[in-house]
């Protein structure tokens, strides 16, 4: 069995003496493990760290192995995420994320958007809401997405403004009204109507997308949020 792919390093972990296990993302294979031989050596120091993108061979015996990498090096971007707190975080937080999926279940559109964010320079409101967008997609593509495309009451398609913590599906205003403190609300990046400033709407979408976070995935599989994702939001949100 053989592929070849480019690919991001989103994790590793030593493995014997000298080997380094390697979880990449790709777009073709989805979130996949192997074994690079020599994967401590000086050679592979700087080139083996989450946030490089690599060129992959993955070889095995038979599918289910966990076969043998061979890696070249694309692009590599440890060495400058390291002189950003705020870049360092967020792709810590993004190869945290990618590590939520199911192995080897290709999800293309969240590996290119996590390449767009590494690589995007962009100023802290695109990056929060990119990002926001992200974890929106992540919860879908894990099979607990949040509903707005109706009200759950009333069936409008237009004037979502709240979403209910129980169940993910989205309310118009006037459905929601006599229930909005118990409700999430909207914003318009992840598909509401309720007008909000950037620093709230950010706040709001982050509270959103981590209470589902929270509720399906972290607290089932008894994982804590990943310990840099607050201090990354408040960042971008005070940096508005």
């Amino acid at each position: 069995m053989e592929w070849q792919a480019e690919g991001l390093i989103i994790g590793t972990r030593r493995h014997g003496e000298n080997a380094v296990i390697i979880e990449t993302m790709t777009a073709e294979h989805g979130r996949h493990l192997g074994l690079v031989k020599g994967g401590r050596s000086r050679k592979y120091a700087a080139l083996l760290q989450p946030g490089n993108s690599v060129q992959l061979v993955w070889r095995a015996r038979l599918a289910d192995h966990l076969g043998m990498f061979t890696v070249e090096a694309v692009k590599l971007r440890a060495a400058s995420l390291m002189e950003s707190r705020q870049r360092l975080a967020l792709s810590q937080l993004l190869c945290e994320h990618m590590r939520l999926l199911p192995e080897r279940d290709p999800h293309p559109r969240l590996y290119a958007e996590a390449l767009a964010m590494h690589d995007n320079d962009a100023d802290g409101e695109t990056l929060a809401r990119a990002l926001a967008k992200f974890e929106m997609r992540l919860l879908n593509e894990l099979g607990f997405g949040i509903d707005v495309s109706a009200c759950a009451i009333t069936g409008e398609e237009e004037g979502l403004c709240y979403v209910s913590p129980r169940t993910g599906r989205a309310v118009t205003k006037e459905a929601g009204e006599d229930y909005k403190d118990k409700l999430f609300a909207l914003p318009e990046m992840l598909g509401g109507s309720l007008k909000m400033g950037p620093a709230e709407a950010i706040d709001a979408a982050f509270r959103l997308t981590g209470h589902f976070l929270h509720l399906h995935i972290w607290s089932p599989r008894q994982l804590s949020p990943p310990s840099m994702r607050q201090a990354l939001i408040e960042g971008l949100v005070k940096a508005l």
